[in-house]
This record gives structure tokens, C-alpha cells and sequence, in this order.
């Protein structure tokens, strides 16, 4: 798909029934995200979630998927410990149902991607806003805006590539950043908050259907409004992202 030039449809799912939906209406990647600790169980943010709550739920959305592609979220303390633990992690992961693990950060994040690349495992990076670091960034805020950051942003992706990452998640980044790093890395690009430049979207299952304990995200669209049910919604969301329509940068201010 990225090589043609399609676009990449991915949503975030945690459990069977949704993973069955999402697949049918055409979701090309099922996230089974850290979001969880938001979304399912009441947390302030990602920090809580655990390994076994990552593993039950891999084993979930596995039970429920046909053909979509599954990425799972090695959670916060899962990786930041030793090579030897990320690969128990990962394969943990793995074996739930997995196809795809994915960890954030750049910089020392490059050599444990190296190392389960090297034992097989495939993995996605995520670099921007990076949930499991809130507390280190500052908060929810915009990644990439000045010069210095944009270009150590560019130069952790270019790492993460070369380590092996076969596909980069890019998350609340300036639209130009983005759609510049897209050009560049000659590996999928898939943007949350960080404009139509990218390779593919990426959202909230939650949050795309207009179920938060909030205000949504601005880069959010509900497209549960007007769809007669959620899998309309889901099934809008994906000819959205493959024509382009979604994200409107001019609307969302990217």
C-alpha cells in the first residue's frame, strides 16, 4: 500500500466484537493501543496500563480480526529495562496475536528496535508527542514546532529506520515537519494530530466515534454523526482517509 501509494487506514481496538467490525468496514491496521488506560479503564493517562492488560487484550482484538494488520503497544516499563526483558515483552506480545510491536521514543530507543528486528520482531516507532512521556515533555503539547526539535525529530526517525522500524507513528507535529519526514523516510509514516502529509491515519476508536469523557482532540473528527451506525462510521472513516479528505489541515490548524 505505501509503495503504491494508498493510503493507510488504522484505528485503535481492544477486544473481539470491534476487532470484527473494524476488519469487516476495511480498517487496514488495528492498534491495540495503551489508550486502553483512558479509554476502557478510567486512567488520566497511558502510565498504569500493564503488560498482562496488553496481552489480554492482543489476545481479544486477535480472536475477533480476519485480515487486518494487528500492532500492539509495548506498554511504559516494558522496554526502558534491558534488552533481554523488551524481547520477553515483545514476544509476549507477540504471541497473543500480534504481528507488529510498537514503542516510543528516539535516540536510546533505536537500539532495542535493533534488537528485536534482529530476532524477527517486527516493530513500529513513535516519535512526537509520546503519551508515556508526558511528564518528561511537559504535558499534551505540540512536538517539532521550533527548528532544533523538528530536526533532532528528524534525526530519531531517520535512526528508528535504520534500526529497522518498518513503520513510524508521528503524533501532535507541525503538518510541514510531517509531510517532510513522510518524504524522507522511505517507510510508512502514520500521523495522529500531524496533518495530511502522511503515509496513513491513525485514531482513537473512541474518539472517532464521538465517545469521550472530554472535549475531543481538535484533529478529531466524530463520524459517528450522521452514519446510521458504527460500522457507517468506521467504513466513512476509511474512505476518508484513502481519498484524502481526512484530516483537513486547514479546519484542524495543522
Amino acid at each position: 500500500m505505501h509503495a503504491s501509494g494508498e493510503k493507510i487506514a488504522v484505528l485503535t481496538c481492544y477486544d473481539a466484537l470491534f476487532a470484527r467490525i473494524l476488519d469487516a468496514a476495511g480498517v487496514d491496521v488495528l492498534l491495540v493501543g495503551d489508550s486502553l488506560g483512558m479509554v476502557l479503564q478510567g486512567h488520566a493517562g497511558t502510565l498504569p496500563v500493564s503488560m498482562d492488560d496488553m496481552v489480554y487484550h492482543t489476545q481479544c482484538v486477535a480472536r475477533g480480526n480476519r485480515s487486518a494488520w494487528i500492532i500492539a503497544d509495548m506498554p511504559f516499563g516494558s522496554y526502558q529495562e534491558s534488552a533481554e526483558s523488551t524481547l520477553r515483552n515483545a514476544v509476549r506480545l507477540m504471541q497473543a496475536g500480534a504481528q507488529m510491536v510498537k514503542l516510543e521514543g528516539g535516540g536510546w530507543t533505536a537500539a532495542m528496535v535493533r534488537f528485536l528486528v534482529d530476532r524477527d520482531i517486527p516493530v513500529c516507532a513513535h516519535l512526537g508527542f509520546t503519551p508515556q512521556s508526558v511528564h518528561a515533555l511537559g504535558g499534551y503539547r505540540v512536538q517539532g514546532r521550533d527548528e532544533k526539535s523538528a530536526r533532532l525529530l528528524r534525526q530519531h526517525a531517520g535512526e528508528l529506520a535504520e534500526a529497522g522500524a518498518e513503520c513510524l507513528v508521528l503524533e501532535m507535529v507541525p503538518s510541514a515537519v510531517a509531510r517532510d519526514l513522510t518524504k524522507e523516510l522511505t517507510v510508512p509514516v502514520i500521523g495522529i494530530g500531524a496533518g495530511l502529509g502522511c503515509s496513513g491515519q491513525v485514531l482513537v476508536l473512541h474518539d472517532m466515534l464521538g465517545m469521550a469523557h472530554g472535549d475531543l482532540p481538535r484533529f478529531v473528527r466524530n463520524f459517528l454523526e450522521g452514519s446510521a451506525d458504527i460500522g457507517a462510521a468506521v467504513r466513512k472513516y476509511v474512505a476518508a482517509v484513502k481519498s484524502g479528505q481526512f484530516p483537513d489541515d486547514a479546519v484542524h490548524g495543522f
